[in-house]
């Protein structure tokens, strides 16, 4: 059997069967096996959802637990992978970025490592869209008082930070 007689009978119509994703690709040389993925079908099932404001719970404890914890992973005192249910793939490598920023600087002052006392002051919520919560905290340690500033979408029935910003 030649393999041109194999790579035709390959691409012959599988009867009873739906079409796969490859049955289009024509053949390879050999060298390389090409399988095609068909962008889009069912992607929509899979991504991210949103939810109604009505479906979340109240968005204020979770700001003032999601403030600590931001500032216990940039102090170094908790490890970021902690929060990466609470928040989107673009707040979690700028938040990677800045805990490795900040552990280079304790490391050249050699400070090491401490669970910082923290005291929430204040939040501020706003709801500019349904589903939508944009709030400040503003936390007090022993050295200053810091803002974050935070924005939760409700995302798979749970509110995830979608923007971050540490003053």
């Amino acid at each position: 059997m030649s393999p041109a007689s194999t790579a035709s009978s390959s691409n012959a119509p599988r009867h009873g069967l739906p079409p796969s994703a490859h049955d289009d690709v024509p053949p390879s040389d050999g060298a390389t096996a090409r399988v095609a993925v068909r962008h889009g079908f069912g992607d929509e099932f899979f991504m991210a959802q949103r939810t109604q404001r009505a479906e979340l719970p109240d968005p204020e404890p979770l700001l003032i637990n999601l403030a600590r914890s931001i500032l216990e992973v940039i102090a170094g005192a908790r490890d970021l992978e902690q929060l990466s249910r609470w928040v989107t793939d673009e707040v979690y490598n700028t938040l990677l970025h800045r805990t490795v920023l900040a552990e280079r600087a304790r490391r050249v002052k050699g400070i090491p490592a401490m669970r910082p006392a923290l005291s929430v002051l204040s939040t501020h919520v706003y709801e500019p869209r349904d589903g939508i919560v944009e709030a400040t905290v503003i936390v007090r340690t022993p050295i200053r008082v810091r803002a974050l500033a935070i924005r939760l979408e409700g995302l798979d029935r749970r509110w995830r930070a979608s923007a971050l910003s540490v003053l």
